[in-house]
């Protein structure tokens, strides 16, 4: 058989590998929401109405202002030549679970926290906690909040790993620097020349934040509304109850989130290809309006970057708080007790250590196989097969999961939450991964070649160690994103794998204060010191001279 034969055989053994538990994890869930019965009792029930009105809300507004704040971002570094530092706060933010976040935000802006101690009783009088709303809003503002704070960063990095490939950024700057001699301003020409590529390009980071602003479920069960509370969430509560009927509800409001998904996807790239077909014909006055903007995304990126330093400062403070009574700006009393019992519970902390390093080592692996011997027109044609578990609801995929599990026998087993999260981590790995090695310079190879080097020396000895930095990025994204799991660890593991996210998501809906904020810290901890990890591994050689 000939290299490309064996080639073709080894990406067709890969696409088997990934795709065939992805497909049959997807049949398995929509089969068991195709309910006609629990369709009925779905569209029956009072609260589904309102539960549907407030994902389409929160999810799409997100949505759009965390594409928005990215656009601005992205629009103001590249222009200014200042991308560099739009973009050094990103593994911090990237590295910083949701449901962390979210629980650092709660501590932030409830009645009780620290936020209005710092203003209290001085300027507000309040003695105790006021009885407002701001956390668990009705209008789901927390949750919006919360979502845009995290997606912002996600699509800025994805868009950083198209910028930071050498042939694209010299093309773009030439076709900038082409579009000014034109006489359009610098702006202008980024929004008329540059942005519509590179939006294109962000298409499916896009559709993966925008699915999971809709389908949310952890930072919902943290920050969002609960009465009533999302769609996902309503979902959530029926898959827990025992009663078939009640779980077949749930599955099938699972379906409903797909198809939501589905149908907000394509009107959302509809109107995005309607207003850039604007924009290209003049009919926008972007540039108009962006004439203020350094000064607006100066304050966007230091707003952004604030809110991360106080949720970070508010859980540590909340970690090692005793006594803190309102409106005391500092605890009465200091203790490590959550600490001590997080040590305690080492067990969770190597379940999640585990599962993190083998599902992000397993996704690597097989994400360089298959950019190195899938043929092109395969990968593009596969990739919406290989982003199923970015774009369906996470309730439904879980069904899907569980489902699969119970017919392999993986149910409570450790080989299958393995699985689970490796399904979850692999098109994140593959996403973070393709721009630079899809981008690599072919040239290398040919000189390879022409020095009578075999492939294997080539990729040892040339490819890999010049994409190691990318390499080790997607890595620490994988690992941050196996951190992150929380249904997929609930589901499989059957309450035999306690994780440090499924921990802080159940303690952030009790009164623990202290015990809370040490387990939203450690699961923040862990991706950083994976990023930091990352970070070094793909530091830049430094050679020493001989002397002469």
């Amino acid at each position: 058989m000939s290299v490309t034969g064996l080639r073709w055989l080894g990406a067709a053994a890969l696409l088997a590998l990934a795709a065939a538990p992805m497909v049959w994890t997807a049949a398995e869930a929509l089969r068991a929401g195709g309910d006609a019965g629990a369709w009925r009792t779905l569209l029956e029930e009072p609260s589904v109405g309102h539960a549907l009105a407030l994902t389409l809300w929160t999810g799409l507004a997100s949505t759009g202002l965390a594409w928005w704040c990215a656009a601005a971002l992205l629009a103001s570094g590249f222009v200014r030549q200042r991308l560099d530092r739009v973009l050094r706060g990103l593994p911090l933010m990237l590295a910083t679970p949701h449901a962390a976040l979210a629980i650092g935000l709660l501590f932030l802006i409830a009645p009780s926290g620290w936020l209005l101690r710092l203003v209290s009783p001085g300027l507000t009088g309040f003695e105790s906690p006021p009885p407002w709303v701001t956390t668990q809003d009705p209008w789901g503002l927390g949750l919006i909040l919360v979502l845009v704070a995290k997606e912002t960063p996600f699509l800025l990095w994805t868009a950083a790993t198209q910028l930071q490939r050498d042939d694209v950024r010299q093309r773009w700057r030439a076709e900038h620097a082409l579009a000014q001699t034109l006489g359009y301003a610098p702006r202008r020409a980024f929004w008329l020349v540059l942005w519509p590529q590179l939006a294109r390009r962000l298409r499916w980071p896009l559709l993966a934040v925008l699915a999971y602003g809709l389908t949310v479920v952890d930072m919902a069960l943290v920050i969002g509304p609960a009465a009533p509370p999302t769609l996902a969430v309503l979902a959530w509560q029926w898959l827990q109850d025992v009663d078939p009927a009640t779980y077949a509800r749930g599955a099938a409001a699972g379906v409903w989130l797909a198809l939501t998904v589905l149908v907000c996807s394509v009107l959302w790239l509809a109107l995005q290809r309607a207003a850039q077909r604007a924009l290209a014909h003049g009919r926008g006055r972007r540039g108009d309006a962006r004439r203020a903007a350094p000064a607006t995304v100066s304050a966007g990126l230091w707003l952004l970057g604030g809110l991360y330093v106080a949720v970070l400062l508010a859980l540590a403070l909340g970690s090692v708080s005793g006594v803190w009574a309102f409106p005391a700006i500092w605890p009465q009393s200091w203790t490590l007790a959550a600490w001590h019992q997080v040590a305690s519970s080492s067990t969770t902390t190597v379940t999640t250590l585990w599962l993190a390093a083998g599902s992000s080592a397993i996704a690597l692996v097989w994400s360089v196989a298959w950019l190195e011997l899938a043929p092109r027109r395969w990968d593009e044609a596969l990739r919406p097969l290989l982003y199923l578990p970015l774009v369906l609801p996470a309730v439904l995929w879980v069904v899907g999961l569980y489902a699969v599990g119970l017919r392999l026998r993986l149910e409570g087993q450790a080989l299958g939450v393995l699985l689970a999260h490796t399904l979850m981590v692999l098109p994140y790995v593959l996403l973070a991964l393709s721009p630079a090695y899809l981008g690599f310079d072919a040239r290398y190879a040919q000189l390879n070649a022409s020095l009578g080097h075999g492939a294997w020396r080539f990729l040892w000895r040339v490819k890999w160690p010049l994409l190691r930095r990318s390499l080790a990025s997607a890595a620490a994204v994988g690992f941050a994103v196996s951190v992150a799991q929380y249904l997929p660890t609930l589901y499989l593991g059957a309450g035999r794998y306690a994780s440090v996210t499924t921990e802080a998501v159940t303690l952030a809906s009790g009164g623990q204060r202290s015990l809370t904020s040490a387990y939203a810290g450690l699961q923040i901890l862990l991706p950083v010191l994976a990023f930091a990890l990352a970070a070094w591994v793909g530091r830049p050689r430094r050679f020493r001279r001989n002397p002469a």
